[in-house]
């Protein structure tokens, strides 16, 4: 998928970030897309914590059929080494992430 505009004139993409993950993620189980709190320079680990965020986050979006990386595995593949131990966090549709991931990819 390219971020071309579409036939009508609209973007297929738009941003919403509400600032809780939960109804930011029930959102995007309800209307599809992607959820994202990748690593930055200020947060080289991510910032979302593993055990009790994103694992169960990303146990529910794939039993619903979707994915949950960290950008270079599978979040649910995550060994953990402390209780509080942060990750980037990357969820959503399939087609999205593997998206996400080509850019990832093409970008390193």
């Amino acid at each position: 998928m390219s971020f071309d505009f579409l036939q009508d004139g609209s973007s297929p993409y738009g941003a919403r970030y509400v600032g809780s993950m939960v109804s930011d993620i029930h959102r995007t189980i309800a209307y599809g897309g992607i959820f994202m709190y990748p690593a930055n320079e200020k947060s080289p680990k991510g910032k979302l914590r593993l055990l009790y965020e994103c694992n169960p986050i990303a146990f529910l979006i794939e039993q619903a059929g979707g994915m949950a990386t960290t950008g270079s595995q599978r979040v649910l593949d995550v060994q953990p080494v402390e209780i509080h131990q942060r990750v980037p966090f990357v969820v959503g549709s399939p087609d999205d992430v593997n998206e996400f991931l080509t850019f990832v990819k093409k970008h390193q």
